[in-house]
């Protein structure tokens, strides 16, 4: 349940950066560009919200399998 809401807040929070600079941007142009730009700038950002959560979950994924740690090949055969 915890990690539900988590993954709204994380997306809400995309969104709402997404609007505020896509309204910056459309702002410079005209009040029309400016509403268009923060739809556009919020549909953009819950998306990235939204597949930046499904990469956090999968680097957790992979930490766990990795016994917690993760190195690249190089590093784990120097320490060996």
């Amino acid at each position: 349940m915890l990690e539900r809401v988590t993954q709204i807040l994380n997306r809400a929070r995309y969104a709402a950066t997404g609007a505020a600079a896509g309204a910056f941007v459309g702002g410079l142009i005209s009040r029309n560009a400016a509403s268009t730009g923060a739809a556009i700038g919020a549909l953009v950002g819950a998306t990235i919200g939204e597949k930046r959560s499904d990469v956090d979950a999968a680097v957790d994924r992979l930490g766990d399998l990795n016994g917690g740690e993760l190195r690249s090949g190089s590093e784990s055969e120097t320490q060996n």
